[in-house]
């Protein structure tokens, strides 16, 4: 081959690659296509035609630059702990009730817990999101590199759950993250932890009440709910020059949070307990809170302790309204 011939060859494969990507409806979806395509059984032709479909969508992406996860707490709190809120959980409650005594007696978690993770993520099912959720989860696998891996294995499992769930794939709406029901499923989660609570043979997060609630105990009771234990405690007051690193990862225990001068009252609960400190930011200085296995549980659902501390208060008071 003379050195025109490789020139001519050169360009040639430049110009098909070029070429290839350009056919791409957004960017690297054919090395996306393979991966998917093998991870979970789909049709590769049928994942392209999915992807030739999804639309990116700005709004998404400054959506999710802004979470309301990122305001401090005193900015944070009045979002959900409402009157309208409360009371619309207290209603919830009374008109449930049934359904809900016999998903929380199934799954052991308290109701109010139930009715408040439903009434921060979507008030109750008056909310469920208003993106196509191929739209969010294309927009942000392909276009957000923060977390384009997280996002693009969420779409991967959105297109095999749409095929098991018989869902319609390009009418699905959901939040700005690709959540979706009553209860704000991402897709694996979906997969893994939604449950057939009514017999019917799918699982209906939008449309069927006993599978979205039932789903949303199953979740929590899947990642270790404990059953009559408290989510936080009270903290008195904690030194001034506490020098620890506190994460959700409960790696300290009740008696060495003492140790570390916390000012709290664990009454019966065993020293040995898993805890941690939760601080949150009010206008005026902090807040302080020993929190649990059960707060830690919560964050599973939603990693910020802001919307455990949310879930966790919204429920209380929606319990002291309780039927």
């Amino acid at each position: 081959m003379t050195p025109m011939t490789r020139l001519l060859a050169l360009i040639a494969a430049v110009c098909f690659s070029l070429a290839a990507l350009a056919d791409e409806p957004h960017p690297g979806s054919e090395a996306f296509v393979e991966r998917m395509a093998a991870q979970h059984d789909l049709d590769p032709d049928h994942i392209r035609s999915v992807l030739a479909d999804a639309q990116y969508q700005q709004a998404i992406i400054d959506a999710i630059t802004r979470p309301a996860e990122a305001r401090p707490w005193y900015r944070y709190w009045p979002i959900f702990l409402t009157e309208a809120r409360i009371g619309g959980g207290a209603e919830f409650w009374r008109a449930n009730q049934t359904l809900l005594e016999e998903i929380s007696g199934q799954f052991g978690v308290p109701i109010e817990i139930i009715v408040a993770i439903v009434g921060v993520e979507t008030n109750y099912g008056g909310n469920t999101g208003s993106f196509r959720v191929i739209d969010a989860l294309a927009t942000l696998g392909f276009y957000f590199p923060r977390r384009a891996d997280f996002f693009a294995s969420e779409l991967g499992h959105f297109i095999a759950l749409a095929d098991e769930e018989d869902l319609p794939l390009f009418e699905v709406r959901g939040s700005y993250a690709g959540a979706m029901g009553l209860g704000q499923f991402i897709p694996s989660s979906y997969r893994a932890y939604a449950v057939d609570f009514d017999g019917t043979g799918r699982r209906d997060l939008w449309r069927s009440l006993p599978d979205a609630l039932g789903s949303v105990a199953n979740y929590l009771a899947v990642h270790r709910w404990r059953e009559g234990e408290p989510i936080v405690l009270p903290v008195g007051s904690v030194p001034d020059d506490l020098d620890a690193d506190f994460n959700m990862n409960l790696t300290y225990t009740l008696e060495s949070l003492a140790g570390l001068g916390i000012d709290f009252d664990r009454g019966e609960l065993s020293a040995d307990m898993p805890a941690t400190l939760v601080t949150l930011e009010n206008e005026d200085g902090h807040e302080h809170w020993v929190a649990l296995n059960n707060f830690y549980v919560i964050t599973r659902y939603n990693r910020s302790p802001l919307y455990a501390m949310a879930v966790t208060q919204l429920a209380e008071a929606i319990l002291e309204r309780a039927p």
